[in-house]
């Protein structure tokens, strides 16, 4: 086992435990229907931390032969995909005694902002390791750099039509990565 698996072994957990979460929380939200639907904003939220669990799993994959296993990677890599399995496991309500709707309005700013952190941390590091090559072209600017500002956007309004808004943006920009290559 090299250092790449070694440090998978426990990212990839974490991160495989967070995406069980969030589909824990949704099987037990289907299971309770009969308190009212799930509603977009709880949907686009679960949509959203989903797909980035993967693809922070698929930008791991694509850096492993960058990658020297130190105590700082491994520790910033628990806190990482922590705040991962945290976010996740704040998108559904555990009980029937609160609606979908308060529930996302208790948590969505909480939960947006570990992604946004976890993001921030992920540019960082990539930063450190190879610089931007690219980083002013029009599929950057879109893909990449539209993500912080719109997420700081829906973290920071009220407006429950803006943060539906903005997670539908979030959310499109993982199929136009695969297409727009």
């Amino acid at each position: 086992m090299d250092g790449f698996e070694f440090a998978l072994s426990l990212f990839g957990l974490l991160l495989g435990l967070a995406l069980a979460e969030g589909l824990g929380g949704l099987a037990r939200a289907l299971k309770s229907r009969h308190r009212g639907w799930i509603g977009w904003p709880t949907a686009l939220l679960g949509l959203f931390v989903s797909c980035d669990v993967v693809t922070f799993w698929m930008y791991g994959w694509s850096l492993h032969s960058l990658i020297k296993v130190s105590w700082p990677l491994l520790f910033g890599g628990f806190v990482v995909t922590g705040i991962y399995y945290v976010a996740a496991s704040l998108i559904f309500p555990d009980n029937d005694e609160v609606s979908f709707e308060d529930h996302f309005q208790r948590h969505y700013r909480l939960v947006i902002g570990g992604i946004l952190l976890c993001n921030a941390v992920l540019v960082g590091y990539v930063f450190a390791l190879v610089g931007f090559p690219g980083a002013g072209s029009l599929r950057t600017i879109i893909q990449s750099w539209s993500f912080f500002p719109v997420s700081l956007l829906a973290i920071c309004v009220k407006d429950r039509r803006i943060v539906i808004g903005c997670l539908i943006w979030l959310v499109m920009l993982y199929p136009l990565s695969v297409v727009w290559l």
